[in-house]
């Protein structure tokens, strides 16, 4: 077990380290080490609270420039549809999570080579059916960052409000749906505790992996791990 952690926390360093060059995404990577530790019946649960110990991070640090409007919109479609996730995350069977999860880590990769195209903005409305949708999808993979990102930018947020506001949107959906794991009694004592102990780890390797990252080629850096999501992902599928 002792060397089954040593993975997850490499994998956990290396994920921050993905997020902060690419902004999102990053997370895909640690979810599939979980998956393959734990299974994807834990997995997801854990990389959750792990996600929410991030995202909580994200919003303290970018707090002055979180754009509400968008976040009230977004929280409006996410919350009664995180909680339709949530239920049928605990109906699916095995079999069926992990095909949807490779399916999702394919996807993720791809919609990050495309997310540039979205450049038509819209009124912050819109972000109650964006929250809508992918919160069913977050509520069964775990996460859906990658195509989340997207919506954020083309309406218009850069950096620390692109960062802060979609962190302040995740984390209410995240809180929203741990709950809804405890009550349908997905989630146990045990999961929440590797989930906290992987949180303040991915934070620090935020900070350190933009110092170690000025010596690699981030365009190279990126291939390499789209191509590992993209391995994890087909193995999932055909699983």
């Amino acid at each position: 077990m002792s060397e089954n952690w040593i993975i997850i926390t490499a994998a956990a360093f290396v994920s921050s380290v993905v997020a902060a060059i690419t902004g999102t995404g990053g997370s895909v990577i640690l979810l599939p080490v979980l998956v393959g530790v734990f299974g994807v019946r834990e997995a997801v649960p854990i990389f959750s609270v792990v996600a929410l110990v991030s995202n909580l991070s994200r919003v303290c640090m970018n707090w002055q420039s979180i754009d509400r409007k968008a976040v009230a919109w977004y929280s409006l479609g996410s919350i009664p549809f995180t909680l339709l996730g949530a239920w049928l995350f605990t109906r699916i069977p095995d079999s069926g999570l992990l095909r949807i999860l490779g399916a999702f880590l394919i996807a993720s990769v791809i919609a990050r080579r495309l997310h540039p195209a979205l450049r038509s903005t819209f009124p912050p409305q819109w972000f109650s059916l964006i929250g809508a949708v992918f919160a069913v999808f977050s509520s069964i993979t775990g996460s859906a960052g990658p195509f989340v990102a997207p919506f954020y930018l083309s309406y218009g947020l850069t950096k620390a409000a692109y960062i802060g506001t979609e962190a302040l949107g995740a984390t209410i959906a995240h809180i929203v749906r741990l709950g809804a794991y405890q009550s349908f009694g997905a989630i146990s004592p045990k999961m929440w505790l590797y989930g906290l102990m992987l949180g303040p780890l991915m934070i620090a390797g935020t900070f350190l992996g933009k110092r170690l990252l000025s010596r690699i080629p981030t365009k190279f850096f990126i291939l390499i791990v789209e191509l590992t999501v993209l391995g994890f992902g087909i193995r999932f599928i055909v699983r």
